[in-house]
């Protein structure tokens, strides 16, 4: 009885997996753990390791760099393709800087050096387990508030993104009138159908007006109909997108192009509910739900006079803002997978025998996306992800495959407090590069700023710290000057 409720406390603290090829470590590390009320599980090679962790859930992973049939980087690499979440520390007699960095990038959340102080592994270990235990029951708790809710085409896990969605589920049931801000390509037409396909006008349309692309005699005649004869080329009666989405929702895309004299008849409808098509003397009323998107800022377009007041407060009721790409990088492998499995399908390119896609970014084309600025947003990185697809000869994308603007563009932007230092609120990308760009800097100083010492002595190719010195926007010829 005594021995059940052992295994039952520690299979509550946490079960942890050893992958080390040296026996003698896999023992002290087994019963340091044990003695702490964990579960253990050992693996003596990268391929057992990655065999258990298949076949079971860890809370942990204690994994070796150096084995003799797979390095710990594969193994990181292999483990992170299928599972983002799961903490994984690596452990090393042969602690680089370079490796440290690579292991971080790859999803490493901690690199110990061998040999190690027992208390403080035991503490971190505790920690981080904590912390993910924390973040499972919050992600649990959400997928339980959402589970009414479909956002099949949105893809992130970001805390920016998880806050848009949970607006989108608190005012989809809603009539309010909603206004999407964002940038271009943030995906605002996505969200705007995110709410209409979670509303009770789900069996309704769901009609989307471009404003910025249409004049405005055409665009009266899209929004409101017209009667044969209103105008020359009007040889038929036809339905206006308002009242083709009557029961439904009408979108507006780009609403801050829409010129004064169809915004006052906009604003009728929104204050009546009901219109007159051009040519007509019928009034027509109409129960329509409006959603509106722009990037542009409309209260400055207000305080300038070019877009009405009234017509403002009247769309923007509940104001759902997108972030920007870049203010979400942790997003970008995740989207970057989806957009993968999309046109992969659409190609019939590298599909494996369960039907998802066998392609991948390898690491340095993925930390490329990850620091580009994404001035496109979203759809930029779809077109370089669609492009990618196309010209992949393997099922692991090289940097080169990139178009060449992306390897040439401005690096990675480090925010910094008025100290210099980095804000509390810094990202995973910004702490890594800020650590690669500091070592960097480092060891070029140590070598006069040789770039050519400097590569050899971090053991990279000079293209690679090239490639690095221009991301992380390190001033070369100003230093040597």
């Amino acid at each position: 009885m005594m021995a059940t409720r052992d295994r039952v406390a520690a299979a509550a603290k946490g079960r942890i997996l050893v992958i080390d090829d040296e026996a003698e470590i896999r023992e002290s590390l087994e019963a340091l753990l044990d003695l702490e009320g964990y579960q253990v599980d050992l693996a003596q090679n990268a391929t057992e390791g990655e065999r258990r962790f298949e076949s079971r859930a860890y809370d942990l992973v204690l994994l070796d760099l150096m084995m003799p049939d797979k390095s710990g980087m594969e193994v990181l690499r292999d483990i992170r393709e299928r599972d983002r979440h799961t903490p994984i520390f690596m452990i090393t007699a042969y602690g680089t800087v370079e490796a440290a960095v690579q292991a971080v990038k790859l999803g490493a959340n901690d690199y110990l050096p061998k040999p190690w102080d027992n208390e403080k592994l035991l503490i971190e270990i505790d920690r981080v387990i904590a912390g993910q235990r924390l973040i499972d029951e919050n992600t649990q708790l959400k997928r339980a508030l959402k589970q009414r809710y479909s956002f099949p085409n949105i893809v992130g896990k970001s805390e920016r993104m998880l806050r848009v969605l949970d607006l989108v589920t608190q005012v989809a049931s809603s009539r309010s009138t909603i206004l999407v801000t964002g940038e271009t390509g943030t995906g605002k037409e996505l969200i705007a159908k995110a709410i209409h396909a979670n509303s009770p006008r789900v069996d309704h349309a769901f009609v989307p007006v471009n404003s910025g692309s249409l004049p405005t005699e055409l665009l009266e005649s899209t929004l409101f109909g017209h009667v044969k004869g209103a105008f020359t080329s009007a040889v038929q009666n036809k339905k206006g997108a308002f009242e083709v989405a009557h029961k439904g929702t009408i979108f507006f895309d780009e609403v801050g192009t829409i010129g004064p004299e169809i915004q006052a008849k906009l604003l009728r409808v929104i204050q009546e509910k009901e219109f007159t098509p051009l040519g007509s003397n019928d009034v027509i009323k109409v129960d329509v739900r409006i959603l509106a998107a722009t990037n542009a800022d409309l209260r400055k377009m207000v305080e300038e006079k070019k877009f009405r007041e009234d017509l403002y407060y009247r769309l923007n009721v509940i104001n759902i803002n997108l972030p920007p790409l870049r203010d979400r990088r942790e997003d970008i492998p995740i989207l970057a997978s989806h957009f993968l499995e999309k046109f992969s399908r659409e190609n019939d390119k590298f599909l494996g025998p369960n039907g998802q896609t066998t392609l991948r970014f390898d690491p340095e084309a993925m930390q490329l996306l990850l620091d580009h600025n994404w001035p496109g947003n979203v759809r930029e990185l779809e077109n370089i992800v669609e492009r990618a697809v196309v010209l992949a000869s393997a099922s692991l994308i090289p940097l080169d495959v990139l178009p060449d603007y992306l390897l040439h563009a401005g690096g990675i932007r480090i925010r910094r407090n008025e100290n210099g230092a980095l804000p509390a609120d810094a990202s995973l990308w910004e702490i890594v590069a800020d650590f690669e760009r500091r070592t960097i800097i480092d060891y070029l100083e140590r070598f006069n700023w040789s770039q050519t010492e400097a590569a050899e002595a971090l053991r990279v190719p000079l293209s690679t710290l090239n490639q690095k010195i221009k991301r992380l926007n390190i001033d070369v010829k100003r230093r040597l000057n």
